[in-house]
């Protein structure tokens, strides 16, 4: 583990200057994995403070988790979680230091203050909260027909214990002006050409002021790892990793709502009650894309797995939601014609990924291998994939296909 105090060398040793970001080495030349859809050969890279990973992009860097890793527990390694980025950090980043840096609260605030680390540790309460990060696109290259943006598998998500201050406690010792509607968010990374929006993302006041959101500067007992953050993020529990803002130094309260390009042109679904639309077709009305749907995954069977007929196996799985709480999984090992309920493990919070365990006897030949999450307040997964244009929210029942002999 790298202390933050010794960051700053870290870096520099590192060489993230100019490159924006750490390059990565390949674990050996041959190391590639091949994803199951259309130009899916990813290599495994080992980045600073992360281990092989699945590389999409090398500038920014797009980093996706190995499905195997979520059978490892609740709760995602540091070194194994995913990393996305929209833009490159452009500012020296060797400058980075938990010592120094600050962040800025102002805009429509009576007592506009900028607040270190370790200022935030001294005047707010520490608190934590376990909470998934997913990316929007998480699934996004299974889409069809294809659409454009970063190809990811289902590893562009993670769970984890994040610890820092609320949010509104900050916002409310400085002051929240009367008629303010909006927060923004700003972090280090910059674009490299001038027409490039820079990444900056709102929340309603009443959001930023639930008490749920926080200010996190440790991620599972540890200081954020620079490629998740360090040395401040956002953590909106139960929402898209699109508004878990990295490198967070800028907060702005403004009494406008933001029309700001990854706001009022990105990272929209079409305005219906589920945010998809009939392949192939555009959409009207769209609207920021805001919670999680429903998702499951089986993690302790691999797709093309082989295993031995008539052996009792234990089957285990995650389940989550956007905070609502996972109610029952259902597991079927023919292809969805039958199906029996998990057990549900323990329970971290309802932001939290959900263990589900089962035991099935593999029969002899192919087997599909299904599950079905449902929540709380009675919403599933659909058994097709649903479309939209930019593949988010992808949440179908998933299926992996065994043999067993």
């Amino acid at each position: 583990m790298i202390s933050p105090n010794t960051r700053r060398g870290f870096l520099r040793t590192a060489a993230l200057a100019g490159a924006g970001l750490a390059a990565g080495r390949a674990v050996a030349a041959d190391t590639v994995v091949q994803m199951p859809f259309e130009n899916g050969e990813r290599p495994l890279v080992a980045y600073p403070q992360k281990r092989p990973l699945l590389r999409l992009t090398s500038r920014p860097p797009q980093l996706e988790t190995p499905m195997s890793v979520f059978n490892e527990g609740l709760l995602t390694p540091n070194d194994a979680f995913f990393v996305r980025y929209h833009l490159p950090l452009n500012s020296p980043p060797q400058d980075l230091d938990a010592d120094t840096f600050k962040v800025e609260i102002k805009g429509k605030v009576n007592t506009p203050t900028s607040f270190t680390i370790a200022d935030l540790k001294k005047h707010f309460e520490e608190v934590e909260v376990v909470a998934v990060n997913q990316c929007s696109g998480n699934g996004r290259a299974f889409s069809q027909p294809r659409v454009s943006g970063g190809q990811m598998g289902n590893g562009c998500m993670g769970n984890a214990r994040w610890r820092g201050v609320r949010l509104a406690d900050v916002l409310k010792k400085c002051g929240v002006a009367t008629g303010a509607k909006q927060v923004l968010f700003n972090g280090l990374d910059l674009p490299l050409i001038p027409k490039t929006p820079d990444f900056v993302k709102a929340l309603d006041v009443d959001h930023a002021l639930d008490g749920e959101i926080l200010l996190a500067y440790g991620m599972n007992g540890e200081a954020l790892p620079l490629l998740n953050g360090f040395p401040l993020r956002l953590v909106v529990p139960g929402y898209y990793g699109t508004y878990w803002l990295k490198h967070l130094h800028e907060i702005t309260v403004v009494d406008e709502a933001f029309t700001g390009f990854w706001v009022a042109t990105g990272y929209r679904i079409p305005d219906n009650d589920c945010g998809f639309i009939a392949p192939g077709t555009t959409p009207g009305k769209t609207i920021p894309i805001a919670r999680f749907n429903v998702r499951s995954f089986i993690t302790s069977v691999a797709e093309g797995a082989q295993l031995k007929a008539g052996t009792e196996q234990l089957v285990r799985g995650i389940a989550f939601d956007g905070g609502h709480g996972i109610q029952q999984v259902l597991f079927s090992d023919d292809g969805g014609k039958n199906w029996r309920e998990a057990q549900l493990g323990k329970d971290l919070g309802k932001y939290s990924f959900r263990e589900w365990t089962i035991a099935f006897k593999p029969r002899a030949g192919a087997s599909e291998l299904k599950c079905k999450a449902t929540n709380r307040v009675g919403q599933s997964q659909p058994l097709e994939p649903l479309w939209n244009p930019a593949g988010y929210m992808r949440n179908v029942v998933e299926t992996v296909k065994v043999t067993a002999s």
